[in-house]
């Protein structure tokens, strides 16, 4: 029996470590948010786009959203963790500390929704692709496989789908607004947002300059 353990264990580290090495060079083809989306009908929008070629304020963008310390962390922000635990204790809305490195690991290689396991295979998958992939490849990555609204995935489809163009040319407004669909995208629009959408991604569009002067996205050039 442990041995037949010890060989899943075993086969399991080797699968991961394929599948983190072909995915450095290639498009992840589909996710499993994705096939769910596909096993219940849905066409699936998507678009890559290298982000070489993708306007730069989408990263600041997601960076301002998202993690701010992106190119600070290894993978896991302690102190965004520790914030978000704090958060929650005190009976605040459910937040989560997850890194973009954390949300690229869960949205290429894992499933959603909360469980001890998902997070460990989250943190391990976050581990690899750190190592192996690093910033610029996480990012690429993340901006392509995030989903950005309805059956809609990556900031391209995302920015086709509401403003009719590629995310090759994005002005600060459009990105903020992409990015601020993030975090509920089946409940959020990025096309006339109003309320809290509206002031989220103002503030997101205001931190973009910030991140571009600060140098928290060097590590995308």
């Amino acid at each position: 029996m442990l041995g037949w353990i010890l060989r899943l264990v075993i086969g399991f580290i080797l699968l991961s470590l394929l599948m983190v090495v072909i995915y450095r060079f290639v498009p992840p083809p589909i996710t499993l948010t994705q096939l769910g989306d596909v096993a219940q009908g849905h066409l699936v929008n998507k678009s890559w786009m290298p982000l070489s070629r993708m306007d730069p304020d989408m990263a600041r963008a997601a960076i301002a959203a998202e993690d701010g310390n992106f190119c600070g962390h290894h993978g896991f922000d302690l102190k965004a963790i520790e914030k978000a635990y704090q958060g929650n204790q005190a009976g605040k809305k459910l937040r989560g500390g997850s890194t973009i490195s954390q949300q690229t690991a869960k949205n290429v290689f894992l499933w959603q929704g909360r469980s001890y396991l998902r997070k460990g295979l989250e943190a391990w998958f976050t581990v690899l692709i750190e190592h192996i992939w690093g910033k610029h490849r996480i990012m690429e990555v993340y901006l392509n496989v995030a989903e950005t609204g309805i059956y809609t995935y990556g900031a391209n489809a995302g920015a086709q789908r509401y403003f009719h163009h590629d995310a090759s040319h994005l002005t600060p407004v459009e990105a903020a607004r992409i990015a601020a669909v993030l975090p509920q995208p089946e409940e959020r629009a990025a096309v006339d947002p109003s309320g809290r959408v509206l002031r989220y991604g103002n503030r997101i569009q205001g931190r973009i300059g910030m991140i571009q002067r600060g140098g928290y996205d060097r590590c995308l050039h």
